[in-house]
């Protein structure tokens, strides 16, 4: 399976935008346990804080987020991809975004 990243982005942050919640979120992936999804954000969004799966990594494929968990705030930009801790742990867009969550789950 071939994906058009750019293509997706572009889609879903079109979704995010017209939505009341302003994000839009699309399983690309799902190979037994290993899941991908493009998440967009629009600014201001928030994916309030919740449990990480055993593994995962978050790509920014577009815009700045921050990523918080246990009183800590990482920012993260277009092209950074960062390790998600394995605790509770929260997203917020600095700007319209999106991200690439890739996650791993028993």
């Amino acid at each position: 399976m071939t994906l058009d990243l750019t293509a997706l982005a572009d889609e879903h942050l079109a979704a995010a935008r017209t939505a009341p919640h302003g994000r839009s979120a699309h399983l690309v992936m799902h190979d037994g346990v290993l899941r991908q999804t493009v998440i967009a954000l629009t600014s201001g969004t928030s994916l309030d804080e919740h449990n990480a799966p055993p593994a995962a990594s978050l790509q920014v494929l577009r815009g700045r987020v921050d990523l918080t968990a246990a009183g800590w705030t990482e920012a993260l930009s277009a092209g950074t991809l960062r390790m998600i801790p394995k605790e509770r742990h929260g997203l917020t867009a600095l700007e319209d975004s999106v991200v690439l969550l890739t996650a791993v789950n028993d």
